[in-house]
């Protein structure tokens, strides 16, 4: 609210020019000059930082009968104007849950895995089209219209696979997965995924690998919103590697090695056409680069923070990890994700100047968040966490049911399974 009341804050200025008019026997009177009202203008980044702060909880999902952490959410896009929309929802038990976009209804439940989920996503053109990874070496296809708990497609990968990592192209054509290591050898496994949902049982076998780019674990891929034939991965060995598939080869296909100095944790795009890449670390570090700045001689890092949470001032409220960020296209502006171990989630704007704290939710999660979901269209968040809760944030919303779930302590299959490596990184250039 005091943010708010700072930004629209209006300065009047009552100015009273005197003017002087000689009258008779110059004798004077006073005019004075009428009132003249500035305002100050809100810029579309103050617009969106505000819009963010004021985010409020509008739904909250029927807790599970089988409580277990929210690790990865994800959204469809509505196939027309006005139709129903889903999100999926990866679990620590397993499973995958779907939901109705809006009310956060319960649909269906895919169970039975036989590894740890490693994520979730919808395709892009097919709203009722989601995939997974898993630990067991395939990613799965699923049509969540569909009565069948089978999965539609099934990609598979090589007898020694373990995928902790996986994305989908944004043409749908293409899927990758990150493998962990296995004695020597760390992959990132392509398959092409035309036609998923129309070969039922079968599965597909890759069509080929990279494995020379990384010497550990393959923690995240994230193909580029707008080029499908550009991905990013970041991994253990603390490299963060963009890839031009369409190259011919592996080496050729590396365009870019930056190096965040420690085990990557997560990655997105950023910036103008989408041509910035930001890592975050499994010990809270940030990492920023610009890949427009390759072929010049201008330095490619716009910032590097060793650790956010001795950065960013949250007041009372602490800082203790970072879940991932955001880019925000309307702002052109890119924010990170963080919070505390009580469940407060903190909004941090980024700029190559620093990071500075937005605003911070309360009174939704009690535990750690583990994932979240941005939404352009309606400008809303998804939340998901330790808590078991599926929470919707909207601006100003109001939220018919303020009951708040205890923290529900289980082991997590994440804190399980993520190694954070002390070994000395190998130095790359960029």
């Amino acid at each position: 609210d005091v943010i708010a009341g700072f930004l629209y804050a209006i300065l009047i200025l009552v100015v009273f020019h005197p003017v002087v008019d000689l009258i008779d026997n110059f004798n004077l009177t006073y005019k004075y000059a009428p009132l003249i009202i500035i305002t100050f203008e809100m810029t579309a980044v103050e617009k969106v930082e505000e819009q963010l702060a004021g985010l409020r909880i509008a739904r909250r999902c029927v807790p599970s009968e089988e409580p277990a952490y929210l690790l990865d959410i994800d959204t469809s896009t509505a196939a027309q104007p006005g139709s129903s929309r889903f999100v999926a929802v990866s679990c620590s038990n397993k499973s995958i849950r779907v939901y109705d976009r809006e009310t956060l209804h319960f649909l269906r439940e895919y169970s039975g895995h036989p590894g740890i989920l490693s994520g979730v996503r919808f395709a892009h053109a097919c709203d009722s089209v989601v995939f997974s990874a898993c630990s067991e070496g395939t990613v799965k296809c699923w049509d969540v219209r569909s009565a069948t708990r089978k999965p539609v497609q099934v990609f598979s990968g090589y007898p020694s696979n373990v995928f902790i990592s996986f994305d989908v192209s944004c043409s749908d054509l293409i899927v990758c997965a990150g493998t962990e290591k296995v004695e020597k050898d760390t992959f990132l496994v392509f398959w092409d995924a035309r036609g998923a949902t129309d070969c039922a049982s079968t599965s597909k076998e890759p069509l080929g690998v990279y494995s020379e780019s990384h010497n550990d674990d393959i923690t995240k891929i994230c193909f580029h919103p707008i080029e499908p034939n550009l991905v990013v991965s970041g991994s253990t060995d603390g490299l963060v590697n963009v890839f031009d598939i369409n190259k011919d080869n592996e080496d050729d296909a590396l365009i870019s090695t930056c190096n965040s100095d420690s085990s990557v944790s997560s990655l997105g795009w950023s910036g103008e056409d989408y041509k910035q890449v930001y890592c975050m670390t499994h010990d809270e570090g940030f990492c920023w680069w610009d890949m427009a700045q390759l072929d010049t001689e201008e330095p490619i890092t716009l910032l590097h923070v060793l650790d956010v949470r001795e950065s960013v001032c949250a007041e009372n409220h602490g800082l203790h990890y970072l879940v991932g960020g955001l880019y925000h296209e309307k702002a052109g502006k890119l924010f990170l994700i963080g919070g505390t171990s009580t469940g407060n989630i903190h909004l941090i704007s980024c700029s190559t100047d620093g990071l500075s704290l937005v605003g911070t939710l309360c009174g939704g999660h009690s535990a750690t968040v583990r994932s979240f979901c941005w939404s352009l269209t309606d400008e809303s968040l998804l939340t998901g966490g330790e808590d078991a809760q599926l929470l919707l944030w909207k601006p100003g919303a109001v939220e018919r049911s303020l009951t708040k779930k205890a923290s529900l302590k289980i082991s997590s299959s994440v804190q399980k399974r993520v190694r954070v490596h002390n070994t000395s990184l190998k130095s790359r250039k960029k």
